[in-house]
């Protein structure tokens, strides 16, 4: 059930409120590309034995890569890694980039999924994040993309955008719907520091939105989707059924993954790593055959706390036997008084062993994780 992640660190423009790692000179792709394919053959016994179950090209803008590139990776990892017969191949990518062309080498080369980030449908909004498409070029990228065979497509928007009323957010969810993509991922708009957003908040040019409002186009968000067949399986994801990203999915579930590429994390279950968040240190790293990363060593206590986390986000929820087991925590001792009074309070239920966050739960899903947090001695 392993996964691989590999990080392109490439971007035409840099979007306000993004605080991912990427540069936006395209001057040094081909080496970068070079140095992935390197990393790819240095890592392979990371995984151990595990087999691929899927890939995902995350970044950056993957749809910045050319058929060439996508080629050249996939011959590596195919050589190098035990890939599953029905492995799912995931690449992020901008409307902008979808010509016909560029989606067909995507298809061409194994890519089973798009992960388009679309945001917004609203000119004015997008403009206002410093997004290179229109509203109008995101519809026509997934039109592209059917005509092209692509049929598991997610699309990715942003909500709790400043403005005087829910209209705009109404509008983007219909518009979302009439494209019936497979998932739909969507985010609360994060003011991070280093960001645009993050200097403008810090002047005065910029106000955050008020929990309750970002709270109502959250639950909008939840009730308009499942109307229509899309099931919340993550707290920010929502599926048709069978359409669950599977390498996300991965990261929620406690299992292994390599990630390739300046900035990317890996876990083998044991322990973590983190490549350098530079590009120039990762391509001279690479050159002398080292991988330029650093280990981050997890407690149990670390592990275990990280696990209440991400599954708590999951219409699966916390695994009691799996936290027993693997951690030695019994939780239903630990957090008795605390657990019955979330469910007293319909905030959270316990069912096959699971505990499972209700809606209303999901709304303080993180707080309700940190106070779940358990101390190990030593």
């Amino acid at each position: 059930m392993a996964g691989l992640y590999l990080h392109i660190p490439f971007c035409k423009k840099a979007c306000h409120y993004c605080d991912f790692h990427f540069t936006q000179s395209l001057r040094q792709i081909d080496d970068m590309v070079d140095a992935i394919c390197k990393e790819l053959v240095l890592q392979n016994e990371f995984l151990g034995k595990d087999s691929i179950y899927s890939i995902y090209f995350g970044g950056g803008t993957p749809s910045l890569l050319e058929h060439h590139h996508l080629k050249q990776i996939m011959k590596v990892i195919k050589y190098e890694y035990d890939l599953a017969s029905n492995i799912e191949i995931t690449l992020e990518a901008n409307p902008d980039d979808l010509s016909r062309e560029k989606l067909q080498a995507f298809y061409d080369n194994g890519v089973n999924r798009l992960s388009i980030g679309i945001q917004s449908f609203n000119n004015d909004h997008l403009k206002w994040m410093n997004r290179q498409h229109s509203g109008e070029e995101a519809v026509e990228a997934v039109y592209e993309a059917r005509q092209v065979g692509f049929e598991n497509i997610s699309v990715d928007l942003i909500y709790a955008v400043p403005y005087g009323d829910h209209s705009i957010w109404e509008n983007d969810l219909k518009q979302a719907l009439r494209l019936r993509p497979e998932h739909i991922s969507s985010y609360c708009l994060t003011i991070e520091p280093k960001t645009a957003f993050g200097k403008w908040l810090e002047q005065g040019k910029l106000y955050e939105v008020e929990e309750e409002f970002a709270a109502e186009q959250f639950e909008m968000l939840i009730d308009t989707l499942r109307q229509y067949g899309y099931d919340q399986y993550e707290i920010s994801n929502f599926a048709q059924p069978g359409y669950e990203s599977r390498h996300n999915s991965n990261y929620w579930k406690d299992e292994k993954y390599l990630g390739v590429g300046p900035s990317a994390h890996s876990y083998n279950g044991k322990f973590r790593k983190a490549n350098v968040a530079n590009n120039a240190k990762y391509l001279l790293g690479l050159s002398e055959n080292k991988i330029p990363f650093e280990v981050i060593h997890l407690s149990k206590e670390d592990q275990a706390n990280e696990y209440i986390l991400t599954s708590l986000r999951t219409k699966w929820g916390l695994n009691l036997n799996h936290l027993k087991n693997k951690y030695g925590v019994d939780l239903l001792m630990v957090h008795r008084d605390y657990l019955n009074k979330l469910s007293l309070q319909d905030l959270l239920y316990e069912e096959d062993e699971h505990l499972i966050l209700t809606d209303s739960g999901k709304l303080l899903a993180d707080k309700v994780a940190s106070d779940l947090f358990i101390e190990l001695n030593p």
